[in-house]
């Protein structure tokens, strides 16, 4: 077992390079039909195991589109990993789509129509106490 200073400098080194990568050397256009970027990578302890969290701005079939590409391209990452990242055994990859960025504007906004509709609410109130 790595320790956890150890695991998260590889998940760290690992969402570095794969930025990189996407950048760069991922030729695949399906990739490019939405805007990727690296959101998280989850190394299991033993340094055997990545997830790489990545979120996809673009219509859904792009996203799909996209997450198909990703999981095509998991061989070529991994081997590039491989030689970029001195480790034992270079971890397998395994991409997974991160709705966090979605899901916290989403909420952001229902609070902010909710505000909204308090204030409006308290004028009203107001308005009518000042008739009676």
């Amino acid at each position: 077992m790595a320790t956890s200073r150890r695991v998260a400098r590889v998940s760290e080194l690992i969402k570095r390079e794969v930025s990189q990568m996407l950048l760069t050397d991922i030729k695949d256009d399906r990739v490019g039909a939405g805007m990727v970027s690296v959101t998280d990578v989850d190394v299991s302890g033993d340094l055997q195991h990545a997830k790489i969290f990545v979120s996809i701005y673009g219509t859904p079939e792009a996203k799909a589109e996209t997450m198909a590409g990703l999981k095509a391209a998991a061989g070529f990452v991994r081997s590039e990993l491989g030689q970029r990242i001195r480790l034992r055994r270079t971890p397998e990859i395994v991409f997974l789509e991160d709705n966090s960025l979605e899901r916290g504007d989403r909420i952001l906004s229902l609070l902010n129509r909710l505000s909204q509709e308090r204030e409006a609410n308290g004028e009203q109130e107001a308005e009518e106490a000042g008739e009676e």
